[in-house]
């Protein structure tokens, strides 16, 4: 029997040794799934579905959200990043890249097009804050010259309102950020996703939104890294007691589906944005691929911190971490199905 099966003894050890360590009570159970373990094998390893995202194909309903630029660490973040978006066929959003507008300095932190590939889709990111400022100087041309440099697909405009009132040098507002955005798809060819970074959208403005021709929307829900938190902390003591109740309004990814899967059948036909990039607050695969899996408009996750954690060292670190993701999403296919 031992040399049919060696490992059996110590395998039989462990299971002694851990089964009271390995009970789940009920409460703990995650209840957003049935389990259906008797329909499906095994799944082999690079069984996930392509999917058709932005005009490109991913291998992988993953997202890398915005992140960093103009940092010591930041070329080899992004170098790593975009390795992994090659290996396992993902997207990627690069952070604020308001240092190139005006300067090539920092150009090689950000250009990685080379790294990533050109099947997969590859985003630039300006504040709407900036974009403002371009338009009213007549330097709109600086925001073409961005995607050209970069090679990107396209651009990702963060609306962010709350954490620029909250940085100590943050920008105004001088128009609402729909009627940047909404300038910005009548002036360029590029594609154009709007997001948030770390409040979300209420429902008037995914129903605004949703009404014009973006590439996608990310949410950028609350539950993730709070930008607004975030500067907020680093103001003095009088600010912080002033705005902290303010800093933590926002919704969160869950909520914001509801919304627009009610707002995608509600406007049929007048509902132009035809992606979704649901990222806030997505710790894990099993979070991805309900939220995914719940969405009318076809959707892939996103998540920032928890690619930074690993992209920072060497890429083996980053490359296990998404290897066990994808693992996670092609078990869930087989064996899960949202309620």
């Amino acid at each position: 029997m031992s040399q049919e099966d060696p490992t059996a003894e110590s395998r039989k050890h462990d299971h002694i040794a851990l089964a009271f360590k390995s009970r789940v009570e009920s409460g703990e159970l995650d209840a957003r799934f049935y389990y259906e373990p008797a329909l499906s094998a095994h799944p082999e390893e690079g069984s996930l579905k392509p999917l058709d995202f932005l005009g490109k194909q991913l291998r992988t309903p993953m997202w890398v959200s915005s992140m960093t630029g103009g940092t010591a660490l930041a070329r080899k973040i992004n170098g790593n990043l975009a390795r992994a978006c090659a290996e396992f066929g993902m997207g990627m959003g690069l952070g604020s890249c308001r240092q190139l507008l005006n300067s090539n300095e920092f150009l090689t932190d950000f250009h990685v097009r080379s790294i990533i590939g050109p099947n997969l889709p590859l985003y630039a990111n300006l504040g709407s804050a900036q974009i403002e400022q371009l338009l009213e100087n007549k330097s709109a041309e600086k925001i073409q010259e961005l995607i050209d440099k970069l090679q990107a697909d396209g651009l990702i405009v963060h609306i962010n309102p709350l954490q620029e009132a909250m940085q100590p040098e943050g920008d105004h507002f001088s128009r609402p950020p729909l009627e940047i955005v909404e300038e910005m798809i009548s002036r360029f060819s590029f594609p154009v996703i709007v997001k948030e970074v770390g409040q979300g959208f209420g429902p008037a403005s995914l129903r605004a939104l949703m009404k014009l021709p973006l590439g996608a929307i990310e949410f950028g829900a609350a539950g993730g890294t709070n930008f607004a938190l975030l500067e907020l902390l680093r103001s003095n003591e009088q600010h912080q007691n002033a705005f902290a109740g303010l800093a933590r309004v926002g919704h969160s990814a869950t909520e914001m589906l509801e919304w627009t899967n009610s707002i995608a059948s509600e406007q049929g036909n007048s509902c132009q944005t035809r992606h979704l990039i649901i990222s806030g607050g997505v710790s894990d695969f099993l979070d991805g691929y309900y939220l995914t899996r719940r969405s009318v408009l076809p959707a892939v996750y996103g998540q920032a911190s928890a690619f930074l954690r690993h992209a920072q060292g060497d890429y083996e670190s980053l490359r296990t971490f998404v290897r066990a993701q994808v693992r996670g999403l092609e078990l869930s296919n087989a064996f899960l199905t949202p309620r």
